[in-house]
C-alpha cells in the first residue's frame, strides 16, 4: 500500500526521481541482477544510498513524519528495522519529537541478548521504519519482534516497495498496515518521463513485478 499523504502523489513522484538520480535503483531489463536468493531481477534497489546525500534524506524524514503525523497520530516511539531502517528511523524521531528504538533481525547472542534496543515499555504505541520492502519477510519479523515484547504496532512505513502480491497479503494477515513513501509503478512511470528507459523496456518491467519467475526463465540457460 502506497502512503497517500494529502500531495497529490507528488511526494511518491518526487522520492521515485530522488532514487533514480542518485543511483540507489538502478534498472536493467535486459541484463538482470541476481539477488541473495538467486532470482533474477531487471532492478537493484539499495537505499543506503541515501544517507549520502543530505537533500534526499531530508525529503525522507520529511516524508516519514508527514505520514506518521497523518496515518499514525497516536505513535508514541519510532523504531528502525535493521540496518537500512536505522538511520532514517532517527532522522524521522528527531522530527516528530519522538523515543527511537531499533530492531535486529535476531537477538544478541551476548549482554543482555536484546533484539530491540531503546526504552521498550508494554501498551508503547510504534511505527516502524524499513528502506525497502520486497517480499515483506523481514520487515514482518521484526514488527512481530516488537508486538511480541508487549508494544503495540500501529504500522510500518517504508521508503519503497517492488508492489509483491504476497507482501501485501503477508501483512494484512498480520494486520500491520504497510505504507511506502513510493513505489515500482511510481517509478517505472517517472523512469519513463526521464528516458531512463523505454516503453518496450518499461512493459518488461512490468511484467517482471507480476511474474518474476517468468522474467527469470528468458535468461536463464536451458539445462
Amino acid at each position: 500500500m502506497q502512503a497517500q499523504p494529502s500531495d497529490g502523489g507528488q511526494l511518491a513522484r518526487a522520492v521515485a526521481r530522488e532514487l533514480l538520480r542518485i543511483g540507489a535503483v538502478e534498472l536493467r531489463p535486459n541484463e538482470p541482477f541476481t539477488w541473495s536468493s538467486g532470482l533474477k531481477s531487471p532492478i537493484y534497489c539499495d537505499n543506503r544510498l541515501t544517507m549520502s546525500w543530505p537533500e534526499v534524506r531530508s525529503l525522507i524524514a520529511d516524508g516519514f513524519a508527514s505520514v506518521i503525523r497523518e496515518c499514525h497520530p497516536d505513535c508514541e516511539a519510532v523504531a528502525g528495522i535493521a540496518t537500512g531502517g536505522i538511520p532514517h528511523a532517527a532522522w524521522t524521531a528527531e522530527r516528530l519529537g519522538l523515543p527511537m528504538l531499533y530492531v535486529r533481525e535476531k537477538p544478541k547472542g551476548h549482554g543482555k541478548t536484546n533484539q530491540i534496543e531503546g526504552v521498550v515499555r508494554p501498551g508503547l504505541k510504534v511505527v516502524l521504519i524499513e528502506d525497502l520492502v520486497s517480499t515483506g519477510g523481514s520487515s514482518l519479523r521484526a514488527a512481530l519482534a516488537v508486538r511480541e515484547a508487549g508494544c503495540e504496532v500501529l504500522g510500518t512505513v517504508a521508503i519503497f516497495t517492488y508492489e509483491f502480491p504476497r507482501a501485501a497479503r503477508a501483512f494484512a494477515e498480520q494486520g500491520i498496515p504497510l505504507r511506502t513513501l513510493s513505489s515500482y509503478s511510481v517509478l517505472l512511470e517517472e523512469a519513463l518521463k526521464t528516458g531512463a528507459v523505454t516503453e518496450e523496456d518499461a512493459e518488461m518491467l512490468r511484467n517482471w513485478r507480476i511474474d518474476p519467475e517468468g522474467y527469470a526463465a528468458r535468461f536463464t540457460p536451458p539445462s
